[in-house]
């Protein structure tokens, strides 16, 4: 029982953490684009970090990835920004680890059912799969942590989807930014 009541309280600290973020997301954009800006590398990884943590109020991060893909290295950016995002869905796996208890009660047939799946179709390849499209992984991440999915696994899982959407995101900037440029340098 007293470990229920440990991860109560995480659950409760996280969601105050993700309510305060989404806070200053809607109300602080700027902020964001000026820490890409002012950080460069350090700043793409933490606006991804913080975006990927922030559940009810999703920061756009991806635009920020595409953007900087035009201005830095895009490889070091899909990167760092793969990294961030991996490392903030962890937010989600803690709420479903933490929620266990409560979700059990009120879902305990479709918990089974989902693990079922997990193990049916290999919960590793759901997570890349979920991770490197725009797929709302956020949602595994809490289904992750209610089946109890091994943090390492689900970290690694994490990171090479999030890398690989992170990578296209940033050459599509590259490529994308020079080719919009390009085409529409002829009229100014």
């Amino acid at each position: 029982m007293i470990l229920s009541k440990k991860w109560i309280l995480i659950t409760v600290i996280l969601t105050i953490i993700v309510l305060a973020i989404g806070w200053l997301v809607l109300n602080k954009q700027k902020f964001f684009i000026s820490l890409m800006k002012t950080y460069g590398y350090l700043g793409i990884f933490l606006v991804n970090l913080i975006g990927s943590s922030t559940i009810i109020f999703p920061l756009p991060s991806s635009i920020v990835t595409f953007t900087a893909g035009a201005v830095l290295n895009p490889f070091f950016v899909g990167l760092f920004s793969g990294l961030g995002s991996a490392i903030g869905e962890f937010t989600g796996y803690a709420l479903g680890f933490g929620g266990r208890k409560v979700i059990e009660k009120k879902y305990k047939k479709d918990i089974k059912k989902t693990e079922r799946l997990f193990q049916k179709y290999g919960g590793f390849l759901i997570i890349v799969l979920f991770a490197a499209t725009p797929l709302p992984d956020d949602v595994v991440g809490i289904i992750g942590g209610t089946l109890k999915y091994p943090l390492k696994k689900f970290f690694i899982a994490s990171l090479i989807g999030k890398t690989i959407l992170n990578l296209i995101l940033a050459y599509g900037g590259f490529y994308g930014i020079n080719w919009i440029l390009n085409v529409f340098s002829p009229f100014s």
